[in-house]
């Protein structure tokens, strides 16, 4: 018989009112496996902490979101956003399934370019494109889609000196009642930036306009934002049609759909408030099957989302390093992955279970990662059963913005694996070592201690 876990008594306040609508008991499930593959066997084979991608589950989520536009819209593009996620595989999983390139800087171009994307699939986003970037992507017949004035005019020195007239778009900003309002990228709506914009390109010989694009903003948690800015970004196409008899081949809604994780101090679990791709695609939709477009010049609809595509595919596996008590009496367990790989713990609070059985018994507890630094929190504190030194977890919806914005600090970054369709396992991205960093360094032969 097994013994059972030591678990230190301690005196708990008990509230005997009315259950909310979570009830009475709040119970964290384990979650042992991912698609049939036990977290246990994963994490002794590949290291702790471990990054884990299902496949499965990344191809599910992006055909509900494809088909809760295409059902309701006859043109619809996705194109995945490299900033989200740009691990290869993660990438060509996203390309196989029909999805374009959304980059945002010449490093993710060159990233897509490598990924086998063709240039004419590659929407090339951003305030900071360089003159070489802008020259690679006119010479690929990628679409550009201009953030600010400057860029305007470079652009048009640009195609002075190709024989390629350049596929562009503008980026508009705008008031969607979101505050604050994202109106440092692109040309604004209401101050009559985004026509000027337009009418410079229009009256220049040497550029094509191809399209609208706008990103109102990230995690945006309801859908009257996306109705006004599909409403304004029509009106302007619309209003191109009238003066210069121009059809525009598309409008790019961007991206900002919230993903089911919960942000630090929301009352309801983002599982339970988050609108559904039926929710954004309606809002959307909705406004363009009724502007006054030519119904033989329906634009073509073009979404960037990436948070919502892959955030629930994406787990962080580890171990506990320790537990203590803080100076007030509340538990903390102290996890061998912190915030350096877990960038997102900073918004989120982020969903953590352990990874076998324990008990139903439960106490605030505060969960660290392992830096020597104060900020390294993952969760400050929840309701959450007692795990001890050596005990196995994992932290759910880690997909979106972590492997592209984590760190080596301190500690060194961890493996990364995807599971297939057929629950095999491969690394995707390799630890790394000591040598990973020295081998970019260099030391002078003075500095050097023999």
């Amino acid at each position: 018989m097994e013994k059972k876990t030591f678990e230190r008594p301690v005196i708990k306040k008990l509230n005997a009112g009315m259950p909310s609508k979570f009830g009475m008991q709040v119970r964290h499930d384990p979650i042992t496996e991912i698609d049939g593959v036990p977290v246990a066997s994963l994490l002794e084979r590949y290291g702790s902490p471990l990054f884990i991608y299902s496949e499965k589950t990344i191809r599910r989520t992006y055909k509900e979101a494809f088909r809760a536009f295409s059902s309701r819209y006859p043109n619809v593009l996705f194109s995945w956003s490299y900033k989200t996620n740009y691990l290869n595989a993660i990438c060509n999983i996203f390309h196989q399934e029909g999805s374009w390139a959304e980059v945002v800087s010449g490093f993710e171009y060159q990233k897509a370019l490598a990924n086998g994307v063709k240039g004419d699939r590659i929407i090339f986003n951003g305030p900071d494109k360089s003159r070489a970037d802008l020259q690679l992507a006119v010479e690929n017949g990628s679409l550009i889609h201009i953030d600010h004035f400057d860029e305007l005019y470079e652009l048009i020195e640009v195609a002075g000196e190709t024989q390629t007239r350049p596929q562009v778009a503008i980026r508009v900003n705008m008031d969607t009642g979101i505050y604050p309002a994202w109106d440092r990228f692109g040309f604004n709506y209401e101050n009559g930036e985004a026509w000027d914009a337009l009418n410079r390109i229009m009256h220049c010989e040497n550029l094509e306009l191809a399209g609208l694009h706008t990103h109102i903003g990230t995690y945006i948690m309801g859908t009257e934002p996306y109705r006004i800015a599909a409403t304004k970004l029509a009106e302007l196409a619309v209003g191109l049609e009238r003066k210069f008899s121009h059809h525009i081949r598309y409008i790019d809604m961007g991206g900002g759909f919230a993903s089911r994780n919960t942000l630090k101090g929301g009352y309801y679990p983002g599982s339970d408030t988050t609108p559904s791709f039926e929710d954004y695609a309606e809002a959307i939709v909705s406004v363009l099957m009724k502007a006054d477009f030519h119904p033989d010049h329906l634009p073509l609809l073009i979404l960037e989302t990436g948070r919502a595509l892959i955030d629930d595919a994406g787990f962080l596996a580890g171990t506990v390093i320790a537990t203590k008590r803080l100076a007030d009496g509340q538990r903390a367990s102290i996890l061998d992955a912190g915030v350096n790989l877990l960038f997102t713990s900073f918004w989120y609070d982020h969903d953590i279970r352990p990874a076998k059985p324990v008990s139903d018994q439960t106490e605030e507890t505060a969960f660290f990662g392992p830096l020597c630094m104060n900020i390294d929190v993952i969760r400050k504190s929840t309701l959450f059963p007692l795990l001890k030194k050596g005990d196995p977890f994992v932290i759910q919806r880690v997909g979106a913005y972590n492997n592209t914005q984590w760190l080596q600090f301190i500690t060194l970054r961890p493996n990364v694996v995807l599971i297939d369709k057929d629950s095999e396992v491969h690394v995707i991205r390799k630890e790394e070592t000591l040598d990973t960093l020295n081998d970019l360094e260099h030391t002078p032969e003075h500095l050097r201690i023999s």
